[in-house]
């Protein structure tokens, strides 16, 4: 059975040192170590260590194979995003990643498609790269964050994104960063295990109640890591919303339980019950495979959430492909030996 996994993060091995071009220690850099070391530098400061399965194709290829995965959707590591910077640097940036990525997906086309990366701090820019990403590249769509900086995902500023982003039949993949409540809670790794999941719901709730999924309905919008806290808590959510309107339905009339078919999931959410659970309140046709590979915090036997249920193979073919065709406006022959 075809098998595409939807959430699995990429880089270069080398990529520009923007910190020493611009003076900027806030650019992430690579260093490789004589150690054998492959560690990620920002701020001046150790940020984490990443293995050569983060950049090496076939060794990626090889690893997905033990698990009879034949397909990675790949995606930048949000760090990258770089929304703080001026926006015709992380520009700079982005190209780069955007341009390795397809590379891979052209030598590679059985094995690999690609979400490219935007530097949405300039909507305007962000629709330029997005347009050559899919109309040059031949990738599926972009990734962007939970948030940018200061803007939630309802922004005014950011609707002419989202409006091109649908016009162009885009796959938008949300993937939380820059952790809310990484400064008040930061033992424990609490701004990943409680930070991470509280993004997903914040960015989706600005997409509901803002409106954006109302304005654009052929949007479409995949929450990483099983939606966060938002499937959830959308009892309680839903709850806030008839017991006062006045706070919460100010911008969206219509009830957020609504919007959960209107949204796409990946299946990381490290829990059975979860998982069948989220399959009950969205529906297989909007949950598809998906394992944060190759970090920790990703399903390190990918695939094992969903075979644990033991669905059927109707079932099993919906959450490991069909779905993530249809999100990614792609044809399974494309990946056919």
């Amino acid at each position: 059975m075809l098998k595409i996994d939807t959430h699995a993060h990429y880089l270069p091995r080398d990529w520009p040192d923007l910190a020493a071009k611009y003076g900027d220690s806030r650019f992430p850099v690579i260093h490789h170590g004589s150690d054998g070391g492959h560690r990620i530098y920002k701020d001046g400061k150790f940020f984490r260590e990443i293995w050569p399965k983060t950049w090496d194709p076939q060794e990626r290829i090889a690893d997905y194979a033990r698990f009879g995965v034949q397909v990675q959707v790949i995606s930048t590591v949000p760090v990258m995003f770089s929304y703080w910077a001026a926006p015709n640097q992380a520009l700079e940036l982005h190209q780069s990643l955007n341009d390795h990525m397809a590379q891979t997906c052209r030598e590679h086309p059985r094995h690999y498609a690609g979400i490219g990366t935007v530097p949405l701090q300039s909507p305007r820019l962000a629709i330029q790269e997005m347009e050559r990403c899919i109309d040059q590249l031949g990738l599926s769509g972009v990734q962007i964050g939970s948030h940018v900086n200061d803007w939630n995902l309802d922004a005014a500023e950011l609707q002419p994104f989202f409006e091109a982003a649908q016009d162009l039949g885009a796959a938008i993949l949300v993937h939380p960063w820059d952790m809310m409540g990484a400064e008040s809670m930061p033992k424990y790794w609490m701004p990943w295990l409680v930070g991470m999941p509280a993004e997903q719901s914040r960015a989706a709730c600005a997409l509901v109640f803002g409106g954006v999924l109302e304005r654009f309905p052929r949007l479409k919008v995949m929450l990483a890591h099983g939606g966060g806290s938002f499937p959830y808590t959308i009892g309680r959510i839903e709850h806030g919303f008839h017991m006062r309107p006045d706070l919460v339905a100010t911008d969206n009339p219509g009830n957020p339980r609504d919007y959960l078919r209107r949204l796409y999931f990946d299946s990381c959410v490290h829990d059975g019950r979860a998982l069948r659970y989220l399959i009950d309140t969205v529906g297989l046709d909007r949950i598809m495979l998906g394992t944060d590979y190759p970090f920790p915090l990703g399903e390190q036997e990918p695939g094992s959430g969903i075979r644990g249920l033991a669905l059927g193979e109707d079932a099993d073919a919906q959450l490991f492909h069909r779905t993530a065709l249809s999100w990614l406006g792609l044809d399974a022959r494309r990946f056919a030996p």
